[in-house]
């Protein structure tokens, strides 16, 4: 069928009954007198009808295109159902083919000859004057149309759903809508926000319609003006044939249908304004030249509709992420008395690593367990996030010497349960398998702790926070089922590890006599071994339960990857050497261990959160790790418990830190994630306080004000 012009937008519905002005449809003005001729001649009649009554369906009629095609090109298609012509009756001789045979009278052979030849004439002549007639009917209905493309059908605001947008029709037509005061609401006699929402629903669907429409004229045009002469002749060469002709010829004529309306639905329901624009390129140019948010155009008290692109990135660079505005919210904060005399703090923007704050930032304060920072990123870049610490046994070549030989994995374990990290009974399977393969059981055991130096017990002295550091312990030598935080602990942890993997051989039937420490030679043959995870997944563990055994471990770790000696000394120089190498500012640090629980560790607020930054920079990915283990407030590790007042509340889940505290000592640093969606990395570090709880919930208010 040939395509509609656009017709004014549908009126509101009758039950609305003081809709706005622009609302109802503006009848079309009077078209030249040959124009309507043609118009009515065309079976046109009843569109301005149609368009200028009240009933909403009518009007939908008339922008969807149901009404009687205005071209006669078109009519065959329409043909009474008794067979007779539907063309005018000036053009009756054309049909004169499609009589019967048997009642034809005969003529002569050349008057067949000249009726062909007239037939054809007037064909030429028909068609030209029905394409005048069309151009005509055409360009009068475009006219009748121009003066209502700028009409939206609005109906009142309070019978709109709240969360709908107006649609768009034409840039006149925005200008216009965007311009007219609010008309006053009333509800819909009878049917409530239900049926204000049905007559808002049938203007806007009439709007859009007309719009697309009107946008998608040409196309329409064109494609229909093709299938409109296939069709034509298709239908016309149906009724000169016999009334047994094949189905093929009717399923030709259903398939040029078929394509004619699948053209014009592809083409109606494209993305066109009224004016033939693209209505995605209309807005977009509307919107880069006012600058307006989505959903400019809608009245006070309304929801507010969702931020554009632009105005989230403006929420980054808010004045409260700068120093001044921070000092006014941490000064207060960070001078309550239960924090103590000494203090210092810093605030870096992790994306660009501007520092945002600071306060005595370059002041060496006691760090305690905030060292693990360091630890994990020195262990980190020194062996790279994949190694993995093991545990393995040899056999003495000629002798029945079986040597247990620590790796240095703190996360050995003897528990039925692994959890994932390396298990003691693991290793014992595998051994016994592998001597018996060898026909022996009956062995001796011994166990080498030879990969580290040094004392043993840190300088604290015995305490239930660490154990004694050797390459070889299990479950951290805990004489409970604890798996983190203080326990008694074993005061031989290699010997106890030996003595349980000599009982686990006999679960499998190969006895094993302890012979206490020894070195395995170079020429022992391995048996068996079993692995940590990688050290990634290690340092996610110390940080987020502050494993102190673990960061003495990963010290000693880094001293034998650079070249130092595994012990206490060896591992605190060898982070501090790590640190400064990676172009860190190490001034007014000091290690003494891995752990943090010597009170000789000095660290800065500007070096904490300098590593904290590095750890997120896309250019150490292989330090993620050190972020992603730091404690959750509210949910993991050492945080778990904290972040519950009403004033600390917005931390939580949003801030990631590591916890330090000793005697008079509270240090908290981490990263937090802002309002406006930065990523900050803070530390705060304080002295001689000596009401720890209320020190700690003053460390947390001021995370949790960086949070927002």
């Amino acid at each position: 069928m040939a395509a509609r012009p656009p017709s004014a937008s549908p009126a509101p519905d009758p039950a609305t009954p003081d809709a706005p002005a622009g609302a109802a449809a503006v009848p079309a003005p009077e078209s030249s007198g040959a124009a309507r001729s043609a118009a009515e001649g065309s079976g046109a009649e009843g569109l301005g009808a149609e368009a200028a009554s009240g009933d909403p369906a009518s009007g939908a009629s008339a922008a969807g295109g149901s009404a009687p095609s205005a071209d006669p090109a078109s009519e065959p298609s329409a043909a009474p159902a008794d067979g007779s012509s539907a063309v005018p009756d000036a053009q009756a001789p054309a049909a004169a083919p499609s009589e019967s045979p048997a009642t034809a009278p005969r003529e002569s052979p050349a008057v067949p000859a000249r009726e062909a030849s007239t037939a054809r004439a007037r064909e030429a002549s028909t068609a030209r004057a029905r394409e005048a007639s069309t151009a005509r009917a055409r360009e009068a209905a475009e006219r009748a149309a121009e003066p209502t493309a700028a009409v939206t059908s609005e109906v009142p605001t309070a019978s709109r759903p709240a969360t709908a947008s107006r649609p768009a029709t034409s840039d006149a037509a925005d200008a216009a809508s965007s311009s007219a005061p609010a008309p006053e609401s009333h509800p819909a006699p009878g049917g409530g926000p239900l049926a204000g929402a049905v007559a808002w629903t049938r203007a806007v669907v009439g709007a859009r319609l007309a719009g697309l429409l009107g946008g998608a004229r040409p196309h329409v045009s064109r494609a229909v003006r093709g299938a409109r002469v296939r069709l034509g002749g298709g239908v016309r060469a149906l009724r000169t044939r016999s009334p047994r002709a094949g189905t093929a010829r009717f399923a030709l004529v259903a398939s040029a249908l078929g394509v004619a309306v699948a053209v014009l639905a592809v083409t109606a329901a494209g993305p066109w304004g009224a004016g033939g624009r693209r209505v995605a390129e209309r807005e977009r140019a509307a919107a880069a030249a006012t600058g307006a948010a989505h959903g400019s155009g809608s009245r006070a008290g309304a929801p507010r509709p969702a931020p554009s692109a632009a105005a989230v990135l403006t929420g980054l660079d808010r004045p409260g992420a700068t120093g001044e505005s921070l000092a006014g919210i941490l000064d207060p904060l960070l001078s309550d008395p239960s924090l103590g005399d000494r203090r210092g703090a810093a605030v870096v923007d992790v994306s660009t690593g501007r520092r945002l704050y600071a306060k005595d930032a370059d002041a060496g304060l006691t760090p305690a367990s905030t060292t693990k920072i360091a630890t994990a990123v020195a262990a980190l870049s020194a062996l790279g996030p994949e190694h993995r610490l093991t545990t393995r046994t040899v056999l003495e070549p000629r002798t029945r010497k079986v040597v247990l030989v620590g790796g240095g994995d703190p996360t050995l374990t003897a528990r039925k349960k692994t959890g994932g990290w390396a298990g003691l009974r693991a290793l014992a399977d595998s051994t016994a398998a592998a001597l018996k393969k060898r026909h022996l059981t009956s062995v001796t055991l011994a166990y080498d702790t030879s990969l580290y130096a040094g004392t043993t017990r840190h300088p604290i002295g015995v305490n239930e926070n660490l154990a004694e550091v050797t390459p070889l312990t299990v479950d951290e030598g805990r004489l409970d089922d604890s798996g983190s935080g203080p326990a008694t602990r074993t005061p031989d942890p290699a010997g106890d590890a030996a003595h349980r993997f000599a009982a686990l051989l006999g679960t499998h039937g190969v006895k094993a006599a302890e012979k206490g420490s020894a070195r395995a030679t170079g020429r022992a043959r391995t048996l068996a071994s079993v692995q940590s995870p990688p050290l990634s997944a290690v340092v996610e563990r110390m940080l987020t339960n502050s494993d102190n055994d673990i960061a003495e471990a990963l010290a000693r770790h880094t001293a034998l990857a650079t070249g130092g000696e595994g012990s206490f000394e060896g591992g605190a120089a060898a982070v501090g050497a790590q640190v400064k190498k990676l172009g860190l500012p190490v001034g007014g640090a000091e290690f003494h261990d891995g752990s943090g629980l010597d009170r000789r560790d000095k660290l800065t607020a500007r070096l904490l959160t300098s590593l904290l930054a590095l750890a997120g920079s896309a250019d150490h990915p292989e330090l993620r790790t050190v972020l992603t283990g730091l404690p959750i407030a509210g949910f993991t590790g050492t945080l778990s418990d904290r972040y519950e007042g009403t004033d600390t509340h917005a931390g939580t889940g949003l801030v990631r830190a590591k916890t330090g505290s000793l005697t008079g000592v509270n240090t908290l640093a981490g990263t937090v994630v802002t309002a406006g969606g930065r990523l900050l990395a803070f530390a705060f570090l304080t002295e001689n306080s000596m009401d720890q709880p209320t020190a700690r919930a003053a460390l947390d208010r001021a995370a949790a004000r960086l949070a927002g």
